[in-house]
C-alpha cells in the first residue's frame, strides 16, 4: 500500500493574519456644573414669568387727602301771599301793567273793552309803527336763558308753558306800548272802555292756577306731580267772560319753597335750621331758613322760608335748587375698597404688657390638668370705642368665644362673646393685606372721605387694595 505524504504548512499557515478592527476610545463624562445651573435659572425664569402673567393682579390705591361736596338737587313748589282779581263783565281784556312789576294802589291794570273796539283801533291804527322796547328784549332774553339752563327734557310740557307766557308777555309789552302812543287818538276817536284799577300794592301776575292759596298743611306728594299741573294765562286781546280770573296781586315779599324729604335727607338736614341754596338757571344764591314737618299725607316735607328775592320767581309755581352741602375734608379713598370685619370687644382696663417684653395684650385663662393658669396673649388693637378695644376674633387672633380674660392686678374677668363690625380697608404697606379701620365722614357714588390722624387707621400715601372683594386678610400682594 503506498504511502501518501501529508502537505507541509505554508508559511502563511504558520503565521495567523493580524486583525484591522478599530476600537473607539471612550472619553470619561465630564458634567458641565455652570450649564445645568443656567439651565435650571432658565426654567425658574420661564416660570416664575408665566405664573407672573397668569396671575390676578391686585390693584392699589394710593391714600390721597381729599373732600366730598355733596350738593343735592330738589324740585320745590312756591307758597306765597296771592290773591286772585276776577272780572265783574265780559269783554275784550287789555293789559297796562307788565308780569312780574310792582303795581301801587290805585294803578290801572287792565281794561275790559264789551264791544273790541280797543283791539279794532290798534288794528287800524298801530300797524308796524309799535316795536319792543329794549328793556322789554331784555325781559325776554332773559326768561329765554333762565329757561334754557334749567330745561329738563323730562318735563317737556314747561316748554309749552313758558311759550304761553313769553306770547302773553310780548303782546302784552306791545298793547302798552300801542295804548301809550295811540291814547291822545283814542280818546279823540270816542272809544269807550272800562278801566280796572288795583285795591291794593303788589306784584302783578296773569299766571293763574289752582295753588293760590295753598298752605304747608295742604302739601302731600301729589301736588309734586308736574303732569297734572296746569296754569290759565290770558292774553291782552282775549275775549273773557264774567267772573272768571283776570289777574292776581302778590302781596307780600316773604315766600317759601316747600320740597320732599328722603329719609337719608331727613337724618342729613333735620338739624339744621338755615340752609344755603342754588337757584337752577337763575345764577342766585340764598340762604333761608330751614323747618321739616309733616304733609297731610303723613310724608315729610322740608320747608325753606326767603325775605327777597321773590319778583324773580313771581311767574314760576315750581323751582328746581341744589342745597349747598359743607366741605368735609379728610382722606379720600374708593368705595370699593371698604369692607366689613367682626371684632370682639374687650374692656380696656383688661389691656396689659407682657413681662419683659414690650407687646401689648390680655391675660388669658388656661385650663390644664394640673389646674387653672394665667398666660399672657399678645393682641392687636384695632380701634378703641367707649370703653371697649376692638380685637381679632378667631382661634388665629389667640382668642375665642367663650374665653375669660384676668384684669391685671385683679380677680376680675371678663368672658369674650360681645362682637361689634368695623368697616375698613386691606392696608398692603408691608406686602400683605392687612385690614385697617376707618371713620366715615362723607360720601358720594365713588368715593369716602375719612377721619385722618385715627390711632389705629390710615395715613396719606398709604397703598389700600382698590377692590377688597379680590382679596383676603393676610393674603399676600404682588402689586
Amino acid at each position: 500500500m503506498a504511502r501518501h505524504k501529508a502537505p507541509r504548512p505554508s508559511k502563511q499557515a504558520a503565521h495567523p493574519k493580524k486583525s484591522k478592527k478599530i476600537i473607539r476610545y471612550r472619553r470619561p463624562l465630564n458634567i458641565n456644573v455652570g450649564m445645568i445651573i443656567f439651565a435650571l435659572i432658565f426654567v425658574y425664569m420661564v416660570f416664575s414669568v408665566t405664573a407672573y402673567f397668569r396671575r390676578d393682579k391686585i390693584q392699589f390705591y394710593e391714600v390721597q387727602e381729599g373732600s366730598i361736596v355733596n350738593n343735592k338737587n330738589h324740585t320745590g313748589i312756591i307758597l306765597r301771599q296771592e290773591e286772585v282779581r276776577n272780572t265783574d263783565r265780559s269783554g275784550y281784556v287789555n293789559y297796562y301793567v307788565r308780569e312780574g312789576k310792582r303795581a301801587s294802589n290805585g294803578t290801572r291794570v287792565y281794561s275790559i273793552d264789551e264791544t273790541g273796539s280797543i283791539a279794532s283801533f290798534l288794528a287800524e291804527n298801530s300797524q308796524e309803527k309799535v316795536t319792543l322796547k329794549p328793556e322789554n328784549l331784555s325781559e325776554l332774553k332773559k326768561q329765554l336763558t333762565g329757561f334754557s339752563l334749567a330745561y329738563n327734557s323730562d318735563r317737556f310740557r314747561s316748554v309749552y308753558d313758558t311759550k304761553l307766557s313769553l306770547d302773553a308777555e310780548v303782546m302784552e309789552y306791545m298793547n302798552l306800548n300801542a295804548l301809550n302812543d295811540l291814547g291822545d287818538k283814542m280818546d279823540k276817536a270816542g272809544v269807550n272802555f272800562q278801566q280796572v284799577k288795583s285795591d291794593k300794592a303788589g306784584i302783578v301776575s296773569y299766571g293763574v292756577d289752582s295753588y293760590e292759596t295753598l298752605t304747608p298743611s295742604d302739601i302731600s306728594e301729589d301736588v309734586f306731580d308736574r303732569s297734572k299741573y296746569t296754569k290759565s294765562i290770558i292774553k291782552s286781546g282775549d275775549l273773557i267772560e264774567k267772573g272768571v280770573p283776570v289777574y292776581k296781586l302778590i302781596t307780600s315779599d316773604l315766600w317759601s319753597v316747600v320740597f320732599p324729604l328722603t329719609e337719608e335727607d331727613a337724618k342729613v338736614y333735620g338739624d339744621k335750621t338755615s340752609l344755603t341754596v342754588e337757584f337752577a338757571g337763575q345764577n342766585l344764591k340764598a340762604s333761608g331758613n330751614f323747618s321739616v314737618f309733616s304733609g297731610k299725607d303723613g310724608k315729610t316735607f322740608g320747608k325753606l322760608d326767603f325775605d327777597k328775592y321773590m319778583v324773580q320767581f313771581a311767574s314760576e309755581r315750581y323751582v328746581d335748587f341744589e342745597i349747598m352741602s359743607d366741605r368735609v375734608d379728610g382722606l379720600k379713598i374708593p368705595v370699593t375698597s371698604v369692607t366689613k370685619k367682626d371684632f370682639y370687644l374687650v374692656p380696656i382696663d383688661y389691656l396689659t404688657q407682657g413681662g419683659d417684653s414690650t407687646e401689648t395684650g390680655f391675660n388669658k385663662e388656661v385650663y390644664s390638668q394640673s389646674g387653672t393658669s394665667v398666660v399672657f396673649v399678645p393682641a392687636e388693637i384695632y380701634y378703641s370705642e367707649g370703653n371697649n378695644y376692638y380685637i381679632e376674633t378667631g382661634a388665629e387672633g389667640g382668642f375665642k368665644v367663650g374665653d375669660y380674660i384676668v384684669k391685671p392686678n385683679s380677680t376680675d374677668r371678663y368672658q369674650l362673646g360681645p362682637i361689634a363690625s368695623l368697616q375698613g380697608v386691606y392696608n398692603i404697606n408691608k406686602g400683605y393685606a392687612v385690614f385697617k379701620q376707618i371713620d366715615v365722614l362723607a360720601s358720594n357714588d365713588e368715593y369716602y372721605t375719612i377721619k385722618k390722624n385715627m390711632t389705629y387707621g390710615l395715613a396719606v400715601y398709604d397703598h389700600i387694595v382698590l377692590n377688597a372683594d379680590t382679596v383676603n386678610e393676610g393674603e399676600l400682594i404682588y402689586q
